[in-house]
Order: structure tokens, then C-alpha cells, then sequence
């Protein structure tokens, strides 16, 4: 089952895009074809002069947080170019070599916290910015939806209230990390068995590092719980509160966004990767 009663997240024009960037720029990309998976959709690209991109939606101000997580040991994409495009802001990036993993094992899930650790006390020096809210109170903007939650059925109702109380608690995330924001196997790359890339990093941000590996704990609920052990473990070493808060967040926005975009089954099991984490606020 899917619903229009909730408003759903346009996927990227590519074709268009690529017009309007040749009409602002006079450089005309070349589509090679979509990159697998993503939800709004992102694009291989080719430059008159051969090279091989990624065209996506993005922020161009995230450019110099990217650039910092390379320069930390953390492979990752050099934007080459950032346009606003009918009100949506793209950037082309280069590709980089490999593609995401095709199946998930202790080892690569052990890669993926060390890239966290790289990315600790980052943006110690960086200017101070607001806390990055989780939106745990209120809507966020475009993810996040709190409506979807209370109208879908009585057991998103549920979470929807837990989440809530959870925010009564406070739902913001400190800290002088730099966070991916959506860090989960999807947006790693892979080549010969090591991390070639981490891509998509629109939602780049200062906080706590700690909310990525929640971000890949909620999602391994999902896709190989058998390997969740050494993230516990990790997430053990901080608060119940941070945790919780983390995790409401996780669960609002898969459950939030698969209501409004996917299927009545996955709706389901992402709320039984939701509520198997709930710790009574």
C-alpha cells in the first residue's frame, strides 16, 4: 500500500537539470545513466572531455566539510561544479572508483566505524553553529514528517508519541564532529573489499559522530542484524539519553518516509527496526 495523503519528495530531473546547466554555464553534460539506489535520484555524468561524474542534488557549502573529511583519510569526491537549478541546488562531483557493496560482512561494518573515528573533533576550529535539530518536536524540512506517523495506523501513532516524549527530553545534537548525516552501506563505495568512497554528504554537518553509527546500527536492524554486535558496543560508551534521542530520530524518518514513498511492507519493517530499539522515555 502506498498514500497520497502525505506529500512525497520529487526525484531529480536529470535530463532537464543537464539543460539548465549548459544554458547557465555553456558546458553540455553528457547522461550516462542513473546510479543505483538513492531516493531522489543522482546520475552518472560525462564531461566533453571524457572525465566521469556524479551529478545529485546537493549543497555546495558542504564542499569544505568534504574536503576536510579527505584531508582526515576519509576517500571522498571533489565538487566540480554547483548550480541552482529550478529551485533545487545541485553539484557535480567526480566519480570515484568502485560501487556499493553487494552484500554486507563483519569486516566492512568494522571499516565504517573506523571512518567515524576519522571523523572525531573535526570542526573543533570551525565557526560555531546552531545545534542540529532532530527534529524530534516538529516537522523537519521535506524528511521528518510528523503527520504520516499519526494518521498511518495505531502502532505509528505509538512511536510517533514515544518520539515525542523523547524530545520533551531535549532533541538536539552537540558536538565538534563532523557528521555524514546518512551514513549507512548504501552511500560507501567498495573496491577489491576496502572503502574506495563515502559519498553523499548533502547533509554534512557539525555534532556528534556517534549519530552515524546509530545511523548504521537502525539501518543493519534492517538489512544484517547478525552483524549489529560491534556497533552496541560502541554505543554503549555513550549516554542512554543520546542514544535514545538518535535513535528516535532514525525511526522517525524511515518510517516517516516510507510511508509516504514505499509500500505497506516496508513500512512494517522498519517499524519493527524502530520499535526494537525504543527504550521508555
Amino acid at each position: 500500500m502506498t498514500t497520497d495523503a502525505w506529500p512525497r519528495t520529487a526525484r531529480l530531473d536529470v535530463p532537464a537539470i543537464i539543460d539548465k546547466i549548459a544554458e547557465i554555464t555553456g558546458v553540455r553534460l553528457i547522461l550516462e545513466g542513473p546510479c543505483p539506489g538513492g531516493e531522489v535520484g543522482a546520475a552518472y555524468v560525462r564531461w566533453p572531455d571524457g572525465r566521469r561524474s556524479v551529478l545529485t542534488e546537493g549543497r555546495s557549502r558542504t564542499g569544505a566539510l568534504v574536503d576536510r573529511a579527505r584531508a582526515a583519510g576519509v576517500p571522498t569526491a571533489r565538487q566540480q561544479l554547483a548550480a541552482h537549478v529550478d529551485g533545487v541546488r545541485v553539484i557535480v562531483q567526480e566519480r570515484l572508483p568502485g560501487s556499493p557493496p553487494a552484500a554486507l560482512d563483519a569486516g566492512l561494518v568494522r571499516q565504517m566505524i573506523a571512518v567515524t573515528d576519522r571523523l572525531a573533533g573535526l570542526l573543533t576550529d570551525a565557526p560555531e553553529r546552531a545545534p542540529v535539530d532532530l527534529y524530534l518536536t516538529g516537522d523537519g524540512p521535506g524528511f521528518c514528517l510528523h503527520e504520516p506517523l499519526a494518521g498511518y495506523n495505531e502502532r505509528t501513532a505509538r512511536l510517533l508519541d514515544w518520539i515525542h516524549r523523547v524530545g520533551a527530553d531535549g532533541s538536539a545534537m552537540l558536538g565538534d564532529d563532523l557528521v555524514h548525516l546518512d551514513f549507512h552501506p548504501g552511500n560507501i563505495l567498495v573496491e577489491d573489499g576496502r572503502i574506495s568512497g563515502v559519498v553523499d554528504w548533502d547533509g554534512a554537518t557539525r555534532g556528534d559522530r556517534h549519530f552515524d553509527l546509530v545511523t548504521l546500527r537502525f539501518t543493519l536492524g534492517w538489512q544484517a542484524p547478525h552483524l549489529t554486535g560491534p556497533l552496541d558496543e560502541r554505543l554503549a560508551t555513550i549516554s542512554e539519553r543520546r542514544r535514545r534521542a538518535y535513535w528516535a530520530h532514525m525511526s522517525l524518518r524511515q518510517v516517516d518516509w516510507s510511508i509516504r514513498h514505499h509500500d505497506s511492507a516496508t513500512v512494517e519493517r522498519w517499524l519493527q527496526v524502530a520499535e526494537s530499539g525504543i527504550v521508555p522515555a
